[in-house]
């Protein structure tokens, strides 16, 4: 069942909005698809759709200031070294002079220089890999696409962007193609951070607020869009990795953020498995927990039962009296003075013979007329 804005309502509070309708509805539809191709049952993808929509409007609802949205983002960006001479040292392995973050990127992103300086720290020493990482950004990478690292990261003066220094393997199977590249081809390749970063909207500028972790460096190849190791490049894929929920369409999810898809629906799925094993593990301590009690009924009836037997042996009722009902009376008697008054009462019904004390009196005094003094109806009561 493809879904629209209007369903959002009903199954979160959190799409409060037109943009977050819009953005459940698509992601909803797009998981329910990807379920759908690998063969998992319609009920089932319907049920992992609605909880991966959830969990979209969930994480892309942030709290506000001054009219400023904040997320977190992954950000895949190539930096510029247009206009510096670049050190090729073959023998070390070494490119000196690469520059890794520029305060304005093709991407519409503006870094400010403060921005830069904290993240100084997090480019030293940071992992360079062959092209970006497949699904997740921040997933495991291959060890053999691993090909060097960055030192000697430092602020550069005037424009305040990020360099550094890339130590490469010269060893490593594509040493002589990077360096041929970078020679005589630079178009062929290009540098591309990976990162994870805060982000906000200011007018129509996104600005990058803070850099929270650098994940890598990569070198990527697209030679019919990029201008290579010296110049950044928006590619048609990259046009900014922070989409606008506003315009955010199931098409350009795909195209542009299957990793977040694939992100959404592992977490639905995680969240769903311990959902599961939660209800379980309730389900289990409801049997567990009803199956105490109904042992500890019967140990009390059973109880019960021996103790109406000595107290029917004892009151020496004919056996006929003693019926299977009255045996239930017996039991749901509320206590013991309840259940004496019972057994009474059903003695009298089998002698016929009543037990008050008025009874008795009548029954030792044949003419009570007779009694003219106080000596006398003191005899007839005490008889």
């Amino acid at each position: 069942m493809p879904w629209t804005a209007k369903d959002a309502e009903g199954h979160t509070k959190e799409a409060d909005s037109a943009a977050m309708q819009k953005m459940w509805a698509e992601v909803a539809n797009a998981t329910r698809q990807r379920e759908l191709a690998k063969g998992t049952p319609a009920a089932e993808c319907d049920a992992i759709a609605v909880r991966a929509a959830n969990a979209a409007v969930a994480k892309a609802k942030q709290k506000t200031s001054e009219g400023m949205s904040v997320a977190t983002d992954t950000l895949l960006e190539f930096c510029d070294s247009r206009g510096v001479t670049l050190g090729i040292d073959r023998q070390r392995g070494v490119i000196t002079g690469v520059k890794i973050l520029g305060l304005e990127s093709r991407n519409g992103r503006t870094y400010p220089k403060e921005t830069a300086a904290r993240a100084v720290g997090l480019y030293e020493g940071a992992k360079v890999h062959l092209n970006h990482p497949k699904g997740n950004p921040g997933g495991p990478r291959d060890y053999q696409d691993r090909i060097g690292t960055l030192r000697n990261v430092r602020v550069e003066q005037g424009d305040g962007g990020i360099r550094g220094d890339f130590h490469f393997n010269p060893k490593h199977s594509i040493a002589e193609q990077l360096l041929w590249d970078a020679e005589h081809a630079p178009e062929n390749v290009g540098f591309s951070h990976n990162v994870e970063a805060k982000t906000s909207r200011r007018g129509d500028k996104t600005i990058v607020e803070e850099i929270i972790r650098v994940q890598s460096v990569d070198l990527v190849a697209d030679p019919a869009t990029t201008r290579g190791l010296y110049e950044q490049h928006k590619t048609p894929t990259e046009k900014d990795t922070q989409v606008e929920f506003t315009e955010l369409t199931e098409v350009e999810l795909r195209a542009k953020r299957p990793d977040l898809l694939k992100a959404i629906a592992d977490a639905a799925l995680a969240e769903h498995a311990e959902s599961e094993a939660e209800k379980a593990k309730d389900v289990r301590l409801k049997a567990l927990t009803e199956q105490v009690e109904s042992l500890t009924k019967e140990k009390a009836v059973a109880v019960l039962a021996k103790t109406i037997e000595a107290e029917l042996t004892a009151a020496k009722l004919p056996a006929t009296a003693v019926t299977e009902v009255f045996r239930c009376q017996l039991l749901a008697a509320k206590d013991a003075d309840a259940r004496k008054i019972l057994i009474e009462d059903r003695r009298t019904i089998a002698t016929g013979k009543p037990q008050s004390r008025e009874q008795h009196i009548a029954e030792g005094v044949e003419n009570l007329a007779a009694v003219t003094d106080g000596k006398s109806f003191a005899r007839a009561i005490t008889a």
